[in-house]
């Protein structure tokens, strides 16, 4: 299966200069936990830079008692961003999430734009139906044991 099947397609995004109140109100109103920061290109599509999460918001701002009015998205940009492309498989964005201890991947075309965002629910949810009906072949093995052999 590939991360272009079960990604979400239309991530929360705001550009380097949002503010970090805004940041959070974004999350709130969507109900995600991370928002991806983007620069447009030339033909303005957006082109992930970053992420910013709920915990950075914690951690880097709310934690040391920092006033989030004089801080923007971009402020809290460190680090390497990670990414992963809509035609990878989902094991390799799985194994990329463990790899980089990130539980949110940026989803990008072949040119580099943003598509989507992949989360650890979103493995999960998939990877969790995958062994249910796994689960499910056990009584059909049964039933089909017994029609074959009264």
């Amino acid at each position: 299966m590939r991360v272009g099947e079960i990604c979400t397609r239309v991530p929360v995004t705001c550009t380097r200069e949002t503010s970090l109140t805004e940041v959070a109100g974004m999350m709130r109103e969507q109900h995600v936990g991370a928002v991806i920061v983007v620069d447009r290109d030339a033909d303005a599509r957006p082109r992930p830079v970053g992420v910013v999460t709920d915990r950075d918001l914690v951690v880097e701002i709310m934690a040391k008692g920092v006033d989030p009015l004089t801080f923007l998205a971009g402020d809290l940009l460190m680090g390497s961003l990670h990414l992963v492309n809509e035609c990878d498989s989902i094991y390799d964005a799985v194994w990329q999430m463990r790899g980089h201890g990130v539980r949110r991947l940026p989803v990008v075309d072949d040119g580099g734009a943003l598509v989507g965002v992949l989360t650890s629910d979103d493995v999960t949810r998939v990877l969790g139906e995958a062994l249910s009906d796994i689960a499910r072949t056990v009584p059909n093995q049964i039933r089909q044991e017994r029609q074959l052999r009264p």
